[in-house]
């Protein structure tokens, strides 16, 4: 089950340079974050998890998604902004939890997008038509792939990727990893390996600028 959207309005996005000022001085007066093992970040942080931003980003946010999750489609573009508002100083590295009904027929069409250069295309394409192919709580990837017109995608190598030893490596991967991090909905965030105290938006903001503050 996908957390609900009761936070939608906490931050508006004309807002986010302003509150991140605010919050990175108040992070910085309470001295960053603690310390979190380096198998914690390894579990996190995959060679094979998609990653945006600078490659040595001080501060890496490893996000558990659910493409066909509602928050997390409305959090995306959020984050984005996250990152846009402090160039070069976070990374987002995205796992799957796919939780939802077909959504693992999903992932698999999206890693299969990835292996022809096309996964964040596709990421954002499906994420921003989530309506048109998640229905009820369910996914369909039939639906999904009528989405990805225009992407210049090999659809005979689509369907045999989806299906291959790689993908399906990394969906096991990514589920054993969210069990052993106790992710149990998505969208379900760590922050340099810290979780979140709860849930929301702004707790996710002031994790960030806790980390940010802690490394400057």
């Amino acid at each position: 089950m996908n957390k609900q959207l009761l936070f939608v309005g906490a931050v508006g996005v004309s807002l986010l340079v302003f509150f991140g000022a605010t919050m990175l001085f108040n992070a910085s007066q309470a001295g960053g974050g603690g310390a979190v093992s380096d198998g914690t970040l390894a579990t996190l942080d995959r060679a094979h998890a998609p990653s945006l931003g600078e490659p040595d980003a001080p501060v890496v946010i490893a996000e558990f998604l659910d493409p066909a999750c509602e928050t997390c489609a409305i959090f995306y573009p959020m984050v984005k902004e996250l990152m846009a508002a402090n160039p070069g100083r976070i990374r987002l590295v995205l796992r799957w939890a796919p939780f939802h009904q077909g959504a693992t027929d999903v992932v698999a069409l999206l890693e299969a997008a990835r292996m022809q250069g096309q996964f964040w295309p596709a990421m954002e394409r499906l994420l921003g038509t989530q309506s048109q192919w998640a229905i009820n709580h369910r996914a369909d990837v039939n639906l999904a792939w009528r989405q990805l017109g225009g992407l210049n995608l090999d659809l005979e190598r689509i369907q045999a990727d989806m299906a291959s030893p790689e993908v399906q490596q990394i969906l096991q991967q990514d589920m054993a990893d969210a069990q052993t991090m106790g992710v149990q909905a998505t969208p379900e965030y760590f922050v340099n390996g810290r979780p979140m105290p709860s849930f929301g938006w702004e707790q996710l903001v002031g994790l960030v600028y806790e980390e940010l503050a802690a490394t400057r």
